[in-house]
């Protein structure tokens, strides 16, 4: 009689164990078909960029072409340098062109546990999210390098010729693109501490100074060593602030609203 208790104790044990780990292996086998799909549209994504990859790099590298000096051109110092440079190319341009399907299946992962309001509020915060590290990469191709380096080019000692490295060219842009689409992503941040209760409205308004003196930091560390460019960087960083601000005093104001009405 008692080895038939301890059995059906340890069975209803097993039982409430695995009713336990069901929901987490459901999770788990979620977020890998998530990541699956990610990988698989990001590699369908890359096939047809590969094939254009020399065409997108001559774009890419159009701002710099245009400044070079007479004679001057673009090189390549190492051997596998012709073929690693556009394939890595055509790697981040498939997953920047993705990050709309990415955050969805992020999306598509995480909204079965927010609260309703929480989905009203993280749907336009996705959108507006990506529409501006968009417009920072856009910004920093068609307004902060043609000024960069046709400031580089100018500055260079008499007599020195200007060749640049390829592979050292896209490094530098994927740096620069990185740096402007998280510097335009302040206002995204500043509704999110408010939002969220971290920190107020009028606390950031207060804490004004040390941001500006953040954005200039930041502009500092992230850029080239010019001033051209770390201005470029922390000015708009500087003015997003402020919009964020706006925003962020904005959407306080509504969900007091609704808390209210509830």
């Amino acid at each position: 009689m008692v080895d038939e208790k301890e059995n059906k104790l340890i069975n209803t044990e097993d039982e409430a164990v695995d009713e336990k780990e069901l929901p987490l292996l459901e999770h788990l086998a979620e977020l890998r078909s998530r990541m699956l799909r990610s990988i698989g549209v990001t590699g369908l994504i890359f096939i047809p960029l590969y094939y254009f990859s020399n065409d997108i790099y001559e774009w890419l590298s159009a701002p710099l072409v245009a400044v070079l000096p007479a004679g001057s051109s673009m090189i390549a110092t190492q051997v596998a340098s012709p073929f690693l440079t556009p394939f890595k190319l055509s790697v981040y341009s498939a997953i920047f062109i993705g990050i709309p399907y990415l955050l969805h299946q992020v999306w598509m992962f995480v909204s079965p546990g927010l609260y309703r309001h929480e989905k009203r509020f993280a749907v336009p915060l996705l959108i507006s999210s990506t529409a501006l590290f968009y417009g920072g990469m856009l910004f920093a191709y068609f307004l902060v390098f043609p000024l960069v380096f046709g400031f580089f080019t100018q500055v260079a000692p008499e007599g020195v010729s200007i060749m640049t490295d390829i592979n050292q060219y896209l490094d530098f842009v994927l740096k620069m693109f990185l740096a402007f689409g998280i510097a335009f992503e302040i206002p995204i941040a500043s509704m999110l501490l408010a939002w969220s209760g971290i920190s107020s409205v009028e606390s950031m308004r207060q804490k004004r100074p040390y941001i500006v003196i953040a954005c200039f930091v930041a502009g500092m560390l992230l850029t080239p060593p010019d001033v051209v460019s770390q201005i470029m960087l922390a000015a708009p960083a500087w003015l997003l602030f402020e919009v964020g601000l706006i925003l962020s005093k904005f959407v306080t104001k509504r969900e007091a609203t609704n808390d209210a009405k509830n």
